[in-house]
């Protein structure tokens, strides 16, 4: 496995409990059925998991360690979803027997991992012949704002950077498409979609989070330890995060690229 670039640092995990199934995995949710198993790689606070199982017989989430998960199993007993089990698991090497699950689901994960092929083979051999393998991952030189800032694009290419240096890919989500025909899938259906951050509400959520990850997270730690930037340069991209999250006229689009593939 690669470094998870994010951490679980509070303003991380108050980006991810704001996922729902409805923001984030619209592209899949006509396709369940309610005797479907599924299975959830990399479930993180587990808001889409939950909602997921609200549509499915059973659901099995999954995290890289039983530190990460104990916040999938909070958001689970909160919420009373009673069909959902938990496991450790890497991607790379699912425990699961082949053709387990009817649907396997992973949301900004392939972008974390050191091999996104080996993992597509793996989930596709954990699901059933004619079962769905779900994918959707961000595309960070896909993002885009107004009004421009030099700030912000000096925050995009830190992040590229660290997350490189990691292991992983910031713009995943133009190559699942690719990944996927590398892996042997060859019903692929390929979509974008967008998360558009534009009220005032909004902005002030979305740069309040990154100022604070760019300070006080994992990705906050690496770049400091790395000699990628200075706590100067992190208390910079966090204050430009908050001078566009007051603009008026402030804009935010994130990409993300969508697989949706037959096994």
């Amino acid at each position: 496995m690669s470094a998870y670039t994010h951490g679980h640092h509070e303003s991380v995990l108050r980006s991810h409990r704001w996922r729902t199934a409805e923001n984030s995995a619209a592209y899949l949710l006509a396709h369940l059925q309610g005797d479907m198993r599924l299975l959830d790689v990399g479930a993180g606070p587990g808001t889409i998991t939950a909602d997921l199982a609200e549509r499915v017989a059973g659901v099995v989430a999954t995290e890289i360690s039983e530190d990460a998960l104990a916040h999938t199993r909070a958001t689970i007993a909160e919420r009373g979803s009673e069909n959902v089990e938990f496991a450790v698991e890497d991607v790379h090497a699912l425990s699961f027997p082949d053709d387990a699950f009817d649907v396997v689901h992973a949301h900004q994960v392939l972008q974390h991992v050191a091999d996104p092929v080996a993992a597509l083979r793996e989930m596709r051999r954990v699901t059933k012949p004619g079962g769905l393998i779900a994918v959707r991952d961000s595309d960070y030189a896909a993002f885009t704002w107004h009004p421009a800032a030099p700030e912000l694009d000096d925050w995009l290419d830190l992040y590229r950077r660290a997350a490189r240096a990691n292991g992983g890919e910031p713009d995943a989500g133009r190559r699942l498409l690719a990944w996927a025909h590398a892996a042997g899938l060859e019903d692929v259906a390929a979509s974008s979609s967008t998360w558009t951050y534009a009220t005032p509400d909004e902005r002030a959520w979305w740069g309040g989070l990154w100022a604070d990850r760019m300070t006080g997270s994992a990705i906050a730690r690496q770049i400091a330890e790395d000699g990628l930037g200075t706590e100067a340069d992190l208390a910079r991209v966090a204050a430009g995060f908050r001078t566009w999250a007051a603009h008026p006229d402030g804009w935010f689009a994130v990409l993300h690229g969508e697989i949706l593939a037959r096994a």
